[in-house]
């Protein structure tokens, strides 16, 4: 039971879900990666900066988590993947996932338009069918920031039909990862730090 495995800090500032029994896998199988995980949602703070300021390719809200993580030995990873039929090669080609180490794929979808949570259950699916994803992992946000952004005069950039919670669990709940383990971890307002 996923709350049962989560700290109290994660449990209180995340919305947190769980399919196909993805705790146990990473608490059971890969517990540094899980310890890794739990102990990078317990140092974030959601910064005013983070949301004042765009973002470019990498928003600053990736790059933290993508620092900490890499300095555990986490990696931006992309596989060459093909299927081989008799003397025919056809590549399959997969997007790049944010963080990877050991079987766990970690994405982070902070604002982009919402069909990215597609790309990546699709590539949590098919590199879960070739036995190199154990579990897949995405942190975006909970839906309740809009408030913030809002208040913040940054509400446009954060629209409807870009990445948050409910435009995700849908999907999930639909059978986009297939039978790939999956966390989610949705941001709270509780993480907000006005004050940096």
């Amino acid at each position: 039971m996923l709350t049962a495995r989560l700290p109290d800090f994660v449990r209180q500032n995340y919305y947190c879900g769980e399919w196909h029994h993805a705790s146990a896998v990473m608490a059971g199988d890969r517990p540094q990666e899980w310890r890794d995980l739990m102990d990078v949602l317990s140092a974030f703070r959601l910064k005013k900066s983070y949301i004042a300021r765009g973002g470019g390719s990498k928003t600053n809200l990736a790059a933290y988590i993508d620092t900490f993580l890499e300095a555990r030995g986490w990696r931006e990873t992309k596989f060459d993947t093909k299927i081989v039929v008799d003397d025919t090669e056809t590549a399959t080609p997969t997007h790049k996932i944010d963080m990877f180490r050991n079987g766990i794929a970690v994405e982070i979808e902070w604002n982009n338009k919402d069909p990215f949570y597609d790309r990546d259950l699709n590539n949590f699916r098919l590199l879960h069918a070739l036995r190199t994803v154990s579990v897949g992992v995405i942190i975006t946000r909970a839906d309740e920031l809009q408030d913030i952004f809002d208040d913040l005069g940054r509400g446009s950039s954060y629209g409807t039909s870009t990445t948050h919670l409910s435009k995700l669990i849908p999907r999930i709940e639909g059978g986009g990862a297939g039978g790939c383990p999956i966390l989610t971890f949705g941001i709270k307002k509780s993480l907000y730090r006005e004050t940096e």
